[in-house]
């Protein structure tokens, strides 16, 4: 048997350079027997159909697989099959339970998890739209007949063709499925599990006549999506009505993509969480932990190359033992951060921007050393060396309070009028060491003095603009002309009542404000300190696994890769590797 190469196809793909623009690749999981992985043709079609490239995914047992698959993917669809196991949602079998695969069960419900903790878009269909609900902590319906016992139910098992519709659906005025298929719609239907309970992370937006769910979507602006029908069969007769599903899952694909490969190809940093605030409830930094937001896995799925981890101090009294008490409490949590990096793949602790950027050329990821709240010297100025001599990058001057070194935003007394005597030796010894000073939380006044007194430029690692929140603690505009004419730089953060005097704030406000201190105060003097596990985190960013949504919240907006570096960190590191430079501690 001769092999016909078919040479007019393949000169046309080789005649040009590029051959093609990349396209997102979309994840299908295949219907599996004992023998065979396959999945029908309308899924496969309708994603080419959208633009995206499919790509079979059959299910797996093996980690390494399983992690590569992953992270290699821009978007999933979860198909359609077999009924899911009840007992993976605590039932016991039914009557009219039909043919399950253990296998594809566990497989899928961890492949949505591992996808959704890296913040990809995700369709389900009918199963696929059961299979993520399970999996992100909502239940199922294991039997529609039994389980609605006399209540009134339409036939959602159907024998007419695949693409012929058969029942109506109601969409959620203003959901995501209204805004794609419109508010009414005819569906084909063949299923008899369904969604019962969406969980906390979904919500039902679109019902058949008899009440059962036929769609959910994300409640965290995540771009996930579930319909109970079987929307790849339209295709199949010409149809082409479901094809914004698809458009939809490949164009967020898409922004998923270029958002992982400028995490891939530049330095991404944090200049401020406050995760060592939790060490004393004994969370430990190599486990991934929902009631932490900055963790390793989290720092690996939001594609974050350097974490600056504060040591915060809460402010207590000033007599000697409260001082002493201060400065004790930040070595030990300066300590336990040292620990809890030690021996760690892949992490590694860095007090310069040199080591921060080897570490990303080596694909290590970095977390430097902070202390919020000056309160941690006392009234000892060689503590300031010292902490320099042990890796600490900055210090807040002060926190919600007063203290030896300066008056605060949230103070009560302004005993200082700003900085103090001794706050004015602090300046200069921070200067002399290169300790890099940090301004948030310090009052207007203690703001302006510093930039007088200090050598320096100075940064406010977590702050937002007060033109837009009127709140103390954010920055006015003539704060930020003259934090940029110093050549210092303002992290905006994710603080809700930073963002919104209603306390209530989206990415979208944090955008705002990122776009504000741009317009006042320049490109190169704004970047971005979440303030995460300080009550940092709103809706589309709300953890370090988010921050990939972050970025293409910020891209979407026009902001180019070039001003996008600055502001992950390049402004940042900037500042730090001026003051480090002129100081006289060399590490």
């Amino acid at each position: 048997m001769t092999f016909i190469q078919p040479k007019a196809e393949y000169s046309a793909i080789t005649s040009t350079y590029p051959p093609a623009t990349p396209r997102p690749v979309i994840g299908i999981t295949a219907n599996t027997d004992a023998e065979s992985a396959k999945i029908l043709k309308g899924y496969y079609q309708s994603i080419e159909q959208a633009g995206g490239v499919p790509l079979l995914l059959p299910p797996t047992t093996n980690r390494n697989t399983l992690l590569s698959l992953v992270d290699r993917i821009d978007g999933l669809l979860l198909s359609g099959g077999g009924d899911v196991n009840p007992a993976l949602f605590g039932l016991e079998p039914e009557m009219e339970l039909g043919e399950i695969n253990g296998e594809r069960d566990s497989f899928e419900l961890l492949l949505t998890r591992l996808a959704y903790d890296r913040c990809l878009p995700i369709l389900g269909i009918c199963r696929g739209m059961q299979v993520l609900t399970l999996a992100l902590g909502g239940s199922a319906h294991q039997d529609l007949d039994t389980d609605f016992d006399d209540k009134y139910l339409i036939k959602h098992t159907q024998k007419a063709e695949r693409h012929v519709p058969t029942h109506s659906v109601r969409a959620e005025a203003g959901s995501l499925m209204a805004k794609l298929l419109g508010e009414h719609l005819l569906v084909n239907s063949f299923h008899h599990q369904s969604v019962d309970e969406s969980g906390p992370r979904l919500r039902i937006t679109a019902t058949a006549p008899d009440g059962v769910a036929e769609a959910v979507e994300s409640t965290e602006l995540r771009p996930v999506i579930g319909v109970q029908w079987h929307p790849e069969c339209f295709l199949a007769d010409g149809n082409l009505a479901m094809n914004p599903l698809f458009r939809y899952l490949v164009e967020q694909s898409e922004a998923m993509r270029r958002a992982r490969l400028f995490h891939l190809q530049n330095l991404t940093l944090d200049s401020h969480c406050d995760t060592p605030m939790f060490f004393d409830l004994g969370m430990e930094l190599t486990s991934r932990d929902d009631r932490i937001k900055v963790d390793f896995h989290k720092m690996s799925e939001g594609g974050l190359d350097v974490a600056v981890m504060a040591a915060y101090i809460q402010q207590g009294g000033r007599a000697a033992a409260d001082l002493r008490a201060a400065t004790n409490k930040a070595d030990y949590l300066l300590e336990e951060i040292r620990r809890q990096t030690r021996g760690v793949h892949g992490i590694e602790l860095a007090a310069t921007p040199k080591q921060v950027y080897f570490n990303k050329e080596i694909r290590r990821r970095s977390v430097m050393l902070a202390i919020e709240n000056g309160y941690a010297i006392g009234t000892d100025l060689s503590n300031i060396e010292r902490y320099r001599r042990e890796g600490v990058v900055y210090i807040t001057l002060c926190h919600n309070g007063d203290n030896d070194i300066c008056d605060s935003a949230r103070g009560s007394r302004r005993e200082h009028g700003g900085l103090s005597a001794f706050g004015r030796e602090v300046v200069a010894e921070m200067n002399r060491t290169g300790m890099v000073i940090d301004l948030s939380h310090a009052s207007e006044e203690t703001f302006f003095q510093v930039l007088e007194t200090s050598s320096q430029p100075v940064v406010c690692s977590h702050s937002a603009c007060r033109a837009l929140c009127d709140n103390p603690r954010n920055l006015t505009d003539e704060q930020l002309r003259a934090l940029g004419e110093k050549d210092g730089v303002v992290q905006i953060n994710l603080y809700p009542g930073f963002l919104s005097e209603s306390g209530e704030a989206t990415i979208q406000d944090f955008v705002a404000h990122i776009r504000h201190a741009i317009d006042v105060c320049g490109i190169d003097h704004v970047g971005i300190g979440s303030d995460f596990d300080g009550d940092g985190g709103v809706p589309g960013c709300n953890h370090a696994g988010e921050f990939t949504l972050l970025t293409r919240a910020l891209l979407a907006t026009g902001i180019n890769s070039r001003a996008l570096r600055k502001l992950w960190g390049a402004n940042f590191l900037r500042v730090v590797s001026q003051v480090q430079y002129a100081g006289s501690v060399k590490l």
